[in-house]
């Protein structure tokens, strides 16, 4: 990405690579999704992935309810939820993550907000250092190959149920 600090996103994006993925990895980061919930529907499923079952992160929604979690090289998961579903229509979920900086693989500070308005918070103790995966990749929709979030899944189990206008992913 060439010392980019932001990346644009849209629903279908998928199969991308982690060396052709804005690099998040020992840094501060936002990520921010317009998604549209259908009348009458419950929202589930992957905004955004990156990794798989041995290491990464998502944003996604679980029976209505917003996000993300960190998944410590299949050894340790830490989630950030909501703590209320998202309403029917367009919303916007951002996910701020505050590293807590001295050096590689440390943890930080993450917290939630839909429509502007914190609806979670919660520490991830550790992150991953170096190199995610030689084969997984970054989604928007859908989390490909093994999964990064198990109670959600992969493939098709993935799919998220609304629309994703558009996601932007920010290093700080």
């Amino acid at each position: 990405m060439a010392g980019r600090t932001s990346l644009t996103l849209a629903e279908g994006m998928t199969g991308m690579t982690e060396n052709v993925f804005i690099n998040l990895k020992n840094k501060s980061k936002t990520l921010t999704a317009e998604v549209e919930i259908p009348d009458g529907a419950t929202a589930n499923g992957i905004i955004l992935a990156q990794g798989g079952r041995f290491g990464d992160w998502a944003l996604y929604v679980k029976d209505g309810v917003p996000a993300y979690d960190y998944n410590f090289l299949g050894l340790e998961r830490f989630t950030v939820a909501a703590n209320e579903p998202l309403a029917p229509g367009k919303s916007s979920i951002r996910f701020v993550f505050d590293y807590d900086g001295g050096g590689a693989g440390k943890g930080g500070n993450g917290t939630l907000y839909v429509n502007d308005r914190k609806v979670g918070e919660g520490h991830i103790d550790r992150t991953q250092p170096a190199i995610f995966s030689a084969d997984e990749t970054a989604d928007v929709g859908i989390d490909l190959a093994t999964p990064v979030v198990e109670r959600i899944g992969a493939e098709r189990a993935s799919a998220f149920t609304g629309r994703i206008p558009k996601v932007t992913v920010e290093v700080n």
